[in-house]
């Protein structure tokens, strides 16, 4: 089963890239959704199905944190993990970023093999591939 990715980040160049390694790392069936701020991230919460938000820190109207605050605080989108990926490396950054609820954080620049287990340790199995103890439909005995 595809996983659905939300990607927040102000600069699309950096979205493209955070994509492309999340591709590479592991999670290249995954359906990927974008958006340029917190806002725009709200709006497609609201409308699409998202199973883990990666969202940047620093962006205009809405930044990260509030991005985060926003998800943690709707009944309806509490469920969602967030993993903040971000230049900010400060202690009392990431503890805020963590005490607001994100699942984890990742540091820019980041590695395929850092992404897989931030994502793995958050959605609990790679989604590419399928289990080997998963029965074909033919096996199935009802």
């Amino acid at each position: 089963m595809a996983v659905n990715i939300l990607v927040v980040d102000d600069s699309l160049p950096m979205r493209s890239v955070i994509i492309k390694i999340v591709k590479a790392s592991g999670y290249g069936s995954a359906n990927f959704f974008q958006a340029e701020n917190g806002k725009e991230a709200l709006l497609l919460l609201g409308s699409e199905w998202i199973d883990i938000v990666l969202t940047d820190y620093n962006m205009p109207d809405m930044n990260g944190l509030e991005l985060l605050s926003c998800i943690k605080s709707d009944d309806d989108l509490l469920r969602i993990p967030v993993l903040v990926i971000t230049t900010e490396g400060s202690k009392q950054k990431i503890e805020e970023f963590l005490n607001k609820g994100a699942a984890d954080y990742i540091k820019k620049p980041f590695s395929p093999e850092e992404i897989y287990e931030k994502l793995t340790n958050i959605l609990g199995e790679n989604h590419d591939e399928e289990s080997d103890d998963e029965e074909s439909d033919d096996e199935l005995d009802f």
